[in-house]
Formats: C-alpha cells, structure tokens, sequence
C-alpha cells in the first residue's frame, strides 16, 4: 500500500510577484494552482499553474516534475489539458491575446504542434464528447460569466456564438460568498464606485498602469462578488457535469460547485451536491479549481486549488481527494479528513474509506532550539498553515522537538516548511503581463533530518535527508508497519534562499491504544437562507470534530473539520434546500460517528 497527504509532495517554485494592484511591490512566495489532471498512455499527469512543468506519476503517490518547452504559455495561468485522437491538446490564459493551442503525443520529449488562437481567454477548458464533437469553457472574473461554444473539431476555432453557461448567485448559493467562511455579500453598484473613488484616493497611481482591465479588478476586488472561474466538464450515464469554482481562491471556502444538464451546451441545473469539492477546515483549507478524471480503474479522482495565502493570494498548494457519482448520478468529492494520509492501493477503493491512521500532534507540547517573536514552538502544531514555528537564525543546530505526550504506534509524519517575508532581490528578468512576474527557473534544496525517541534520551533516525538533492516543502514520509515513539525531532534544516527554516506543521500520524472518543453531542440550528450555526458540546477525550451535511442522512458529502468545540458557523448552504447535519468526533485512537439531525 502507498499513501499520499495533501497537499501533493512536490517542489512548488518561487514566484516573484510584481503585483499590480500593490503598485508593482514585489512578493515572493511559492505558488502552484489550477491543476489540470489527465491519464494518458498508462501514466498520471498534472498540468498547474506557474510550475514551468508538469508532474508527471505511476500510482499516484509519487510525483516527479518534468520541465517543459519554454515557448509553451509557462508564464499564463490555469493551464488546460485534454487528450484527443491521440493528442494531448494544451492552452492557457490571456486577456491581452488570442490564446494559442499547442498538441503533442509525447508530453515529456515533444514536439509541440501549434495551433494559431483566434480569440483570447482565462481558465480554458476543452470537452470531447463521445459523438467527437468539440466543446470550450472559459470565463474568471466577478464581473463576468463562464461561457461555452461549440468548436471545430479540426480547426479548433468557434463555430458556434458563445453562451452563458454559469453565472454567480451569491444571494441564493451560500458557497458563493466571499470571506473566510463565506461571511459576506456584495456590494451595490453606488457602494462599489464610491469604495472604488476612496480606494485611488489613498493610493494614487501613474496614468500609465490604469488600463481599463486594471480599473475594471480594483473595482471588483472591492466589489465583494464572488470569482466565478475555473470551468471543467466531465460526461457521465449521458449527463454532463459542468464544474466551477468559487467565490476567490485566497479564501478558505475556495471551493468547486457543479452544474448538470442534458446537453454540452445547457440550459444547466444547479446539482443537489453543492459544493461538491469543499474543505473549508483542517490545517491546510481551500478545494477550489481543479478537474476531475476517472484511473483505469474506474475509480474517480478530483484534484483542485488549497490556500495558503499569507504573503500573497496567489500562495497556493494542489490536493487530490476521492470522488464520484452516486447511484442518483450526484458528483460528490471526499475531503472529510482531506489532509490527511490516504491509502492508495492501484485497485477500484471506497471513495468513503476513512483514512487509516489519526492525527497524533494537534496541540501537543512543543519545545525548539530557540524562536522568534510571534513564531513560538507551539505554532508548528497548531494544524494551521497560515502560522509557523520561526528559529533566531538559520544554523543547522537549530532543531525542534514534538511530544506527543506518550508512546504511540507511529506510520507517518508531514514536515511542512512555510515561508517568511523574504527580502531579496529577483534572480531573473521580470516578465510583463496581468501578473507580472520571475519563476525561479533554478532547482532549489530543502534538507532536514528527522529523528524519533522513546524516552527523550535514546534516538534513532527516522529519515535522514540532510543530502537530498530535492525541494519538498511537504514532505511526507509514511511507513506501514509503524514504529513507537513518543518524541519526534526535526534537525539539520537547510532551505532555499538561506532562510531561516520556518515550519507550520510538523504532523504526526498514527494508532493509539485507547479507546476512541463518545459520540458527540451537538445542536445544529439555520439562521437564514444560507448559514448555521452547530454548537459542540465539549468532550475531553475528543481532540476535534467533523461537521458533515447534505441532502439526506446518506448523502452527508459536505465536511468542515474543527479542533475546539463550541460554536461554528457554516456558510454554505443552499436557499430553499433541506439539510441533515452529523457531527463526528476524533481523537488519536479513531473515529466515533454522532448522531444524523434534519437542520431546523
């Protein structure tokens, strides 16, 4: 058996953001997003944005990136890719130009074919139905819908008028709202001008950067509508799954909804599982803007856009999850424990198997060699991305040392290294563009050793990658058949650009000996059209919750993941929809199921 634990364990690159709407300040971060996902002539690959690349796998699980051509569009988001008559047919982004195609039938070594564009698009996706006919989807912006036409099958170019296909509904469709938790409702067209006219005010900007197309984002940054993107259609039983997603990608409720209808060109129903993608919870949050494909084992997998988002938005992670269709033909996606270790065995598995080992680390005692202010020990357990443990300096005897309080069966552990500010200067030319940017084109290091005791005194290696010759910054290191420990210490760190090593999840997995928790006891209780509140009662033998709901007590396929009881509100629901709510508990010995309400 093989395990994977989100996000994917891959070298995501540095960007050197000249953002435009801070005035051309430049942000570094790393930045991989947008995954589009195809098996094609017996092997897996992953097309994301601004990799310069694209992954490429045999189970799954492992993932090694593989540089493409440079006059491939590397530079332009939301790369798309389809196969077709034995072609991998390729695009990406821009407002600016026509988008050019380009198709190849060997994705690592070439050549690529071009196929000259006729109009310009974001967030593309192509569709071949079983009759051979040739569909696109495009569309990102608050301002605008998603749009689809028919094309020629040989010439690629539209032989159709473009339609609306998906158009946001905020009012209505609570996963559509923007703000962590889906808190907030756009704004009328007077509020927006008169935020637009304060927002110039207090940052004047040279006459030169103010094209239309930058006016037209500062007014829907400052719009609150929700980002309607991220088009992806699937074709299953004769009907048509048009995915997008919503409400913008640095939110936690970055998610993926889908519509369904008879035909590839509509008219499209709102499906009764929606979100169908949605991990609002955990430690690393976001399941917006993916694509969903089916193994040649028949078993269907989605994968799509995690947020981190603390030194720019665009400072984003891919996940893979489970997915399918029910036997009603509702598209569903599992992300109840989303990141969590997942067992991959190259044969047809449950979409719903629960993960197979627990969370041993959350809030446990954390000590380290020493810290900087606001970057305490505690932090790398906190299960939360968007805070991290930060030594004085960046000397390879700084270390870090988790208790997980008592001895457990250990199987696996996630070292997550997160990112600082970063002062430094860009090692390569700017490029222009929406977003004008440098990828680090060069293959940086992370190196680490890992060590585990018993007793805190004797110790022996768990892994030993002070040599390695790769850039994990999440790495995971599984192992089935499990070893007792009681302390794990991270050591020997070494990480691009002569940071000091920052670390926002030293996570640990694995079986205790006990008893699992009580089943909790909970109430669950709409507040209007969109929202609940679930208030958990606490239980000192829980160390987190799931908060599941959806249509029927069967059909429970949405999911958010707390650590504290208490009251939570959840922002996703549908006006009009009926819905039942289950809260499980969780603890380091497994899980207890509660019990399954109909929301009142």
């Amino acid at each position: 058996m093989k395990y994977l634990c989100n996000p994917l364990n891959v070298n995501y690159r540095y960007q050197f953001n000249l953002d435009q709407r801070l005035h051309g300040q430049l942000r570094i971060c790393r930045e991989a997003a947008d995954p589009s996902m195809i098996y094609f002539e017996g092997r897996y690959y992953i097309f994301a944005s601004m990799t310069l690349g694209v992954w490429v796998s045999d189970d799954l699980v492992n993932w090694e990136n593989h540089r493409l051509p440079s006059d491939l569009p590397l530079y332009d988001y939301a790369p798309d890719v389809r196969v077709k008559d034995g072609y991998v047919w390729l695009c990406a982004s821009s407002r600016e130009k026509n988008c050019d195609r380009y198709r190849t039938k060997d994705i690592l070594n070439g050549p690529y074919e071009k196929v000259d564009g006729t109009f310009p698009f974001w967030d593309p996706n192509l569709f071949i139905d079983d009759d051979g006919r040739v569909y696109f989807y495009w569309g990102c912006s608050n301002m605008t819908p998603i749009y689809g036409v028919e094309l020629d099958p040989l010439t690629m170019n539209p032989i159709t008028e473009k339609k609306v296909m998906v158009e946001g509904h905020p009012y209505e469709i609570g996963y559509e709202r923007v703000g962590e938790d889906n808190s907030t409702l756009p704004l009328s067209e007077e509020e927006i001008e008169m935020r637009y006219q304060g927002f110039m005010k207090r940052n004047p900007a040279p006459e030169s950067m103010l094209t239309d197309e930058i006016k037209l984002m500062i007014r829907g940054m400052l719009s609150q509508k929700p980002y309607i993107e991220g088009a992806w259609m699937d074709k299953h039983c004769g009907k048509y799954y048009l995915q997008y997603a919503c409400p913008g990608t640095q939110y936690n409720t970055y998610s993926d909804g889908v519509y369904v209808s008879d035909s590839p060109m509509g008219p499209f129903t709102l499906a009764e599982n929606n979100p169908y993608s949605y991990k609002p919870g955990g430690f690393l949050p976001g399941a917006g803007h993916g694509s969903t494909m089916q193994d040649e084992q028949g078993t269907w997998w989605h994968t799509a856009t995690m947020r981190i988002s603390k030194n720019h938005d665009f400072e984003r992670r891919v996940g893979l999850w489970p997915a399918g269709f029910d036997k009603d033909g509702e598209l569903f996606c599992n992300q109840r424990y989303g990141d969590w270790p997942l067992a991959v065995s190259g044969m047809k598995q449950d979409p719903w198997r629960n993960p197979a080992w627990m969370l041993l680390s959350v809030h446990k005692n954390v000590s380290a060699s020493s810290y900087t202010e606001g970057h305490e020990p505690a932090k790398a357990a906190e299960e939360n991305v968007q805070t991290w443990w930060q030594p004085e300096s960046n000397a390879k005897d700084e270390w870090l040392c988790l208790d997980l309080g008592k001895c457990f069966d250990v199987h696996g552990v996630q070292i997550n290294f997160a990112d600082d500010s970063i002062n430094m200067e860009c090692p390569g030319e700017i490029r222009p563009g929406t977003q004008a940017r440098y990828i680090e084109e060069r293959d940086l290091l992370t190196r680490w050793k890992l060590e585990a005791s018993v007793d805190g005194e004797t110790w022996f290696t768990v892994c030993d990658k002070t040599q390695a010759d790769t850039d994990l910054s999440h790495d995971f290191i599984a192992s089935e058949e499990g070893y007792q420990a009681r302390y794990l210490k991270l050591s020997g760190m070494e990480v691009p650009y002569d940071q000091k090593p920052c670390v926002s999840g030293l996570r640990v997995f694995g079986l205790g000996k006990g008893e699992a928790p009580a089943a909790p006891a909970f109430k669950a209780v709409r507040t209007n059209d969109l929202d609940m509140n679930v208030t958990i009662e606490k239980q000192d033998d829980t160390l987190g919750y799931n908060i599941l709901f959806g249509s029927s007590p069967e059909k429970l396929y949405h999911s958010y993941m707390v650590f504290e009881a208490g009251e939570k509100r959840v922002g996703a629901l549908i006006k009009d929809r009926a819905y039942y709510v289950r809260v499980d508990a969780f603890n380091e010995n497994g899980i207890t199921e509660g019990t399954c309400v109909p929301l009142q």
